[in-house]
């Protein structure tokens, strides 16, 4: 039979070992050591039964008592633990009531320029009365060369120039569109003219460098009916960049060139001031190069199922990419696709600065 000094050795030892528990984990592994199935305390508990009545007696409160006083000093010590682990909680977590009001998500967030140019550039063109078409981007050999009189051959068709998909079954090849110009057939192939509609949209081809990369993003004008002229294609485009930069008017040079669907093809050049890094539109004696434009091709009225004897019309086309590069002084093109916070919030807008011609494109 265990005697006295003996428990009170035994409770010295697990009283010391729960003060010094730092944690619950340790403090359950001490009442693990005492009073689990095969703890100490409880080893002797089950001698119990070996004793005879009169060891029992004796025995039994001493065990008991014993057993009452570690689950007292056990559950004393859990709380202090859990008191000691709020104060260091709420310590850490305390808020400082008079620092300033964080910035929501809405104040924080930013529009890409190239969403907002986009929506800026469909505002102009609505209050113009031009509707918004859209197409794919992956397209046809037809939609994309061919109903827009490319001839076989021509060097745009080729691959340094266009992403090409794998050959089908039968030798046809889908391909990324190269310019927005197939939403031009299609819709004038599915609809019955006049037409007059702006399609703006992602483009791609095989180029990569300061002021190029391999997806980027155009707008493209058409007007079809049986009067427009290029008097109307002259006033549509100064009107419109005179919106866009936000000034008072806008000079233009129409310069000769070549489009397969186009006839005449012209590229347009805007009078500008350059000083230093920075472009002024609408002033200065220099001139920059800002879209190419004309008269639609017979060829591409009959390709899309529009009498070239009776309608007539006039297509525009722009990188929305550099327009909004020149307006809002972005260097490098390759900056818009990086995904740099610290880009967007230099140059991205506010969630709410929708763009109207009333309060202001870029307010």
């Amino acid at each position: 039979m265990t005697d006295q000094s003996e428990l009170d050795r035994l409770e010295a030892e697990f009283t010391t070992a729960i003060g010094d528990a730092l944690d619950e984990a340790t403090l359950e592994d001490v009442r693990i050591a005492a009073l689990g199935k095969k703890g100490r305390v409880s080893e002797l508990m089950k001698g119990l039964g070996k004793m005879t009545p009169e060891e029992r007696k004796e025995m039994g409160p001493k065990l008991n008592g014993l057993k009452d006083r570690l689950n007292e000093a056990l559950a004393a010590r859990k709380s202090a633990l859990k008191e000691a682990a709020l104060e260091a909680r709420l310590a850490t977590e305390k808020v400082d009531v008079t620092l300033p009001v964080r910035d929501s998500a809405l104040e924080q967030g930013r529009i890409h320029p190239l969403s907002q140019v986009y929506d800026e550039v469909i505002a102009i063109f609505a209050d113009m009365g031009f509707a918004v078409e859209q197409g794919p981007d992956i397209e046809t050999d037809r939609y994309n060369f061919t109903a827009l009189n490319f001839p076989e051959g021509h060097p745009a068709r080729e691959m340094h120039d266009t992403f090409y998909f794998e050959p089908g079954e039968d030798g046809s090849r889908l391909l990324l569109r190269t310019h927005t110009s197939p939403v031009q057939a299609r819709t004038m192939e599915a609809g019955k003219p006049p037409f007059r509609f702006v399609a703006p949209g992602r483009t791609y081809r095989c180029d990569s460098d300061q002021t190029h990369t391999p997806q980027f993003h155009q707008i493209e004008g058409l007007v079809i009916d049986e009067e427009t002229h290029m008097g109307h294609l002259k006033w549509t485009l100064e009107e419109f960049l005179r919106a866009f930069f936000e000034v008072e008017g806008v000079e233009l040079r129409f310069r000769p060139s070549f489009f397969p669907f186009t006839e005449p093809s012209m590229e347009v050049d805007v009078r500008c001031a350059r000083l230093g890094n920075e472009i002024r539109i609408g002033e200065g004696d220099d001139w920059l190069e800002i879209l190419g434009c004309g008269m639609v091709h017979p060829n591409v009225l009959k390709n899309c199922g529009v009498d070239p004897e009776k309608y007539q019309g006039f297509a525009f086309g722009m990188g929305i990419d550099r327009i909004a590069m020149l307006k809002y002084g972005i260097p490098d093109l390759r900056a818009f696709f990086e995904s740099d916070l610290r880009w967007l919030r230099h140059y991205g807008f506010a969630a709410l600065d929708v763009p109207t011609l009333a309060g202001g494109l870029s307010s």
